[in-house]
């Protein structure tokens, strides 16, 4: 496995009502940051065969709000490759929203989705075996 830069992992979820802790079903910030971590995961995996290690961040905002009833598209993008260490952006966007004013189950896929979240973070991988 070699870690190529420009490889991407995209996951999507349902948010549900029980993740809603503020008014109007809205949603912390972490929600999206946790599904960073599991893309983050699934690249590492692909790239080096090892789930990792998530160093940090260097950069996040919060775009518009998550709300419970999303469906949200998390996508991992690595763009540095170092010895040890990967680079990656992260972005996550609502490509579903519920639509309670239409009735309690009705909900619209959003074209084009709305961007809630990025990030750029590095993550670490084990020393390879020699």
């Amino acid at each position: 496995m070699t870690p190529t830069v420009g490889l991407t992992v995209t996951h999507r979820r349902y948010v549900p009502h029980s993740h809603a802790h503020y008014g109007g079903n809205l949603v912390d910030g972490a929600y999206g940051l946790g599904l960073f971590g599991d893309v983050a995961t699934e690249l590492l995996i692909r790239t080096d065969g090892d789930e990792g290690l998530f160093a940090g961040y260097s950069e996040v905002s919060f775009d518009a709000p998550v709300q419970a009833g999303d469906v949200i598209e998390a996508t991992a993008t690595l763009v540095r490759v170092g010895n040890r260490s990967r680079e990656i952006e992260f972005e996550a966007r609502v490509v579903c929203r519920s639509a309670p004013d239409r009735g309690p189950s009705a909900a619209d896929v959003l074209d084009p989705p709305v961007v809630v979240t990025r990030a750029r973070g590095t993550v670490v991988a084990p020393p390879r075996p020699s």
